[in-house]
């Protein structure tokens, strides 16, 4: 998007169309629509941008100041040249990601971790020249930088309300500003643009974009050193990832070198190949519920239905080892429900609520005339969102302390005590949270639970067909 526009996109997609065979492809009418929905959808955001122009050249001939009059006048000149043209600016290069991220939000949700990826490698060339020629000065910049980063913030997603905005007045909507890195070729992606964005996320202080830093060998002890002045504040932004290591792991995913390189962190915590994977999440797995399950032989105890495998009666496990086995069966075969599952769903997505606008951004929907959700992307990518980590740990941890190892706690009083909230067991309760190793307090007994229960989540969820 920032060397093309929608009109050299519809170009393209126009070219596809001509290229149809309706005799020798059975796919071919499907392609059409779809390509034909892909170009509707291009000139609907160039009509958005256009209803962006013309209230600003309202605005500027209502304003009475002439400096904000030509503010709003240049709002307008370029909102008139993108996303309809590729960028030729700094401030064009961000507004014409900024009319793509609304646009793949409108057509989805704002919940979607959409995000613009190396956002600093993105904007430097446009920096860079602008500097050169004159035209923009970093004061100027770094102004457009926050501006940005406050529209993004201004945009709660859907889904916060009711529970969500309850539970967590921190949740954003996982749009991630990769900041650092290395370059497709290898090289440090480190510039002046990355430094401008952590002085923004220092001085602006607020909820969202999510930001992360990425540190590879090559990148300089300055930019480090920025970076962790600005983490030492105590905001929580930004995180801190490694491409040295996942671009070895999108390497054995299959995807060639430069595509794991120009690939980084969207969402919370998740990695792929920028613009060119589909990445999709069709559920979460409660990873306690499956031990909880273990622990009923199967049967779920709020419904009292049988929802998983018969284990066995854990109250005639005789070690640990033998408990962590029927865990590990239940696990396995709960996963394979949810593949099944989500199998189900993906077909759905791309049957009943396609994604033409995020297909033309996204490489090879175009060349494929197939949607992101029906494996238009280069690679096409499913997971699992695995949760409770920690509180499977915990249980874990503390089933094998007090009923295995210390036997303070039989399984029978332990899975009463559970069956009834631990009514009339308050010092057991009060045993449980204070004498068990727990998940992270550098402790390598709840450690080690850890490791090995992500190592089967890892070895049952990876791997299979999608």
């Amino acid at each position: 998007i920032y060397r093309m526009g929608m009109l050299d996109f519809k170009r393209r997609i126009e070219q596809k169309i001509s290229e149809l065979d309706y005799l020798n492809d059975p796919e071919a009418t499907d392609k059409f629509e779809e390509l034909k929905a892909m170009a509707i959808s291009c000139d609907a955001v160039i009509l958005f941008a256009e209803r962006h122009a013309d209230l600003a050249e309202q605005m500027a001939a209502e304003e009475s100041n002439p400096q904000r009059a030509e503010e709003l006048r240049q709002i307008a000149r370029v909102c008139r040249r993108v996303p309809a043209h590729a960028p030729a600016t700094f401030w064009e290069a961000i507004q014409m990601y900024w009319f793509v991220h609304l646009g793949t939000i409108t057509e989805l949700n704002g919940w979607d971790a959409m995000n613009p990826g190396h956002f600093d490698q993105h904007l430097a060339p446009f920096y860079e020249k602008e500097l050169a020629a004159g035209t923009l000065t970093r004061e100027q910049a770094k102004e457009l930088l926050c501006c940005f980063w406050i529209k993004v913030n201004n945009h709660p997603a859907p889904p916060k309300v009711g529970i969500t905005a309850r539970e967590s007045g921190t949740y954003n909507d996982f749009t991630n500003i990769n900041i650092g890195g290395i370059t497709p070729d290898g090289h440090d992606g480190v510039s002046e643009v990355s430094y401008l964005m952590l002085e923004v996320i220092e001085e602006l202080h607020i909820l969202q974009p999510g930001n992360s830093v990425h540190i590879s060998a090559k990148t300089p002890d300055r930019f480090l050193h920025a970076a962790c002045k600005v983490i030492r504040q105590g905001h929580g932004y930004p995180s801190i990832f490694n491409p040295d290591v996942y671009v070895t792991e999108l390497l054995r995913q299959g995807k060639n070198l430069r595509d794991a390189r120009e690939g980084g962190c969207s969402g919370c915590i998740e990695v792929g190949a920028f613009g060119k994977e589909a990445y999709i999440l069709t559920g979460y797995l409660n990873v306690p519920k499956v031990l909880e399950i273990t622990l009923n032989n199967g049967v779920d105890p709020l419904t009292g239905r049988k929802v998983g495998l018969e284990t066995g009666d854990p109250r005639e496990f005789s070690s640990y080892e033998e408990l962590y086995d029927a865990f590990v069966r239940q696990l396995n075969y709960i996963v394979d429900l949810k593949i099944r599952v989500s199998n189900y769903i993906d077909r759905m997505f791309a049957k009943y609520a396609p994604a033409p606008f995020l297909s033309v951004v996204i490489d090879d929907c175009i060349e494929k005339g197939r949607d992101y959700y029906d494996c238009g992307p280069r690679y096409n990518t499913n997971y699992i969102q695995c949760t409770g980590l920690g509180t499977v740990t915990d249980s874990l941890s503390a089933l094998k302390t007090h009923v295995f190892e210390g036997k303070t706690c039989t399984m029978d009083r332990l899975l009463n005590a559970l069956k009834h909230n631990f009514e009339g067991e308050e010092f057991l309760r009060q045993t449980l949270v204070n004498r068990t190793p727990c998940f992270g307090n550098d402790d390598d007994r709840a450690d080690d639970i850890a490791r090995q229960v992500y190592a089967d989540l890892f070895a049952a969820i990876d791997g299979k067909p999608n």
